[in-house]
């Protein structure tokens, strides 16, 4: 029975498409190992949405060349749909495997092992990513983690933003059968999966292609798709991937409100929080209409959790463009922000900007607004204290000497609650009321 490790960079998406490929390597009998042992193979679900991703794909790969020299090693995913010339030349790559082709693992895998003699990639090519038009289909049936489920529901991405390769890597817009997603999801239910997560690479544009316009369709298409699950017997919760700000309307607003089951935490993603910014990156939107998107939400939830994706040190920011977004970061308040600094990107349009912004600005940059985030989010968790809250359990965890039970509210703040006073009675995937008294640490509110 050959041994065969997996590693996995990247987003939601990938961590899906990495847990399906294991499943059906494991259906065909190979017994998985954890990445950090000897094995005959080992398969790497690459990442490049940054610099930091291609460095991190390049030495993962080179990690696992080195733990047994004698092991094929299988780069999987964006990094190889984006820089094939690259992987061409690197001696610790022995196969290669595009995106849309990770359900074909098990039969490529084992051409190649069949083939090995050949000293080539096994005959494997990258598609082209740009004229697929077929979605991948998967399903998983179960997953690493105890009581939530990432559901893939497309991929692809037709929007373009000047810094961004994903639409390199994973081509157009995509979309899943609803009823496939339902089965999935059907299935993970049955399984003892309490929660779903709806992913994807843009998710906003779910369904567009099934008209094959190629237009943004706006609300519609993924508040229907929404509105199926929701009939779910047995699911609890449904949460959203990232979405587009533009998909916030009226209508999309008051049906989402009108569901019990899906978690008030919605991510919008911002880049930037100046407009003259925005076009540069030609977002799709202004900080007005944004902000507009905000305040239908607090209208129509109780406090919902917003958070948001920025982007410091895009080419030509300067000061004052850089404390417009600081303003504006103020002006919504958030939840939580995820912060990048620019990171130039082969083949995408900001990439040849004039005036790249210097390393150390950037640094800078992202300092301040990691200050600020800190600060917005324990003030977002504060509200909490001396409140009622309803968690999901999920594991148990020891912090400063105790066993404590973690679970989330459904605006996805993290709650703790001591097995010493009768937490270890919970059931992990059942939800249960507790009192929060304070914080725990820093991210971990204590019930």
């Amino acid at each position: 029975m050959k041994k065969i490790a997996f590693h996995n960079l990247g987003c939601k998406v990938n961590s899906y498409e990495t847990e399906v490929m294991q499943q059906k390597l494991q259906e065909k009998g190979y017994h998985i190992v954890p990445f950090d042992q000897k094995a005959d193979i080992y398969i790497v679900n690459t990442c490049t949405v940054t610099n930091i991703a291609d460095r991190k794909s390049r030495q993962m790969l080179h990690r696992a060349k080195q733990r047994n020299p004698e092991a094929v090693v299988v780069a999987v995913g964006c990094y190889v749909q984006t820089a094939y010339d690259r992987i061409e030349e690197d001696d610790s790559i022995d196969l290669a495997i595009g995106n849309n082709q990770k359900k074909d693992i098990v039969e490529i895998l084992e051409k190649y092992l069949a083939d090995r003699e050949s000293k080539t990639l096994g005959g494997t090519t990258i598609p082209d990513i740009a004229h697929t038009c077929q979605y991948e289909e998967m399903q998983l049936r179960q997953t690493a983690e105890h009581t939530r489920a990432y559901i893939k529901i497309q991929d692809g991405c037709n929007q373009f933003c000047s810094y961004c390769a994903i639409p390199l890597a994973r081509g157009r817009v995509r979309s899943r059968k609803e009823e496939d997603i339902l089965r999935e999801i059907k299935g993970m239910v049955d399984a003892g999966y309490r929660e779903v997560v709806l992913t994807g690479i843009h998710i906003s544009s779910y369904g567009i292609d099934f008209e094959r316009n190629g237009a943004y369709a706006g609300s519609g298409t993924l508040i229907d798709l929404i509105e199926q699950i929701h009939g779910i017997e047995g699911l609890q919760r449904i949460r959203l991937g990232s979405l587009e700000p533009r998909i916030v309307t009226e209508e999309t607003v008051r049906r989402l409100a009108a569901l019990p089951k899906l978690c008030p935490h919605f991510h919008l993603s911002l880049q930037s929080g100046c407009d003259d910014t925005l076009k540069r990156m030609n977002r799709k939107y202004t900080t007005g209409e944004y902000y507009e998107s905000v305040e239908r939400l607090r209208s129509a939830f109780d406090c919902p959790a917003v958070t948001t994706d920025v982007i410091v040190g895009f080419p030509r920011e300067t000061e004052e463009e850089f404390a417009r977004t600081k303003e504006f970061l103020e002006k919504v308040g958030f939840y939580e922000m995820h912060i990048f600094k620019y990171s130039k990107r082969r083949g995408t349009a900001a990439a040849e900007m004039p005036d790249q912004v210097p390393e150390e600005v950037k640094t800078r940059r992202s300092g301040e607004l990691f200050e600020l985030e800190r600060r917005q989010s324990i003030e977002f968790r504060r509200r909490y204290i001396g409140r009622e809250a309803e968690i999901l359990p999920e594991e148990t965890k020891r912090i400063g000497g105790r066993e404590y039970l973690l679970g989330y509210t459904k605006d996805y703040v993290r709650i703790a609650v001591s097995c010493e006073e009768g937490a270890a009675k919970a059931v992990p995937g059942r939800l249960i009321s507790v009192q929060v008294k304070d914080f725990l640490t820093e991210e971990i509110l204590l019930a």
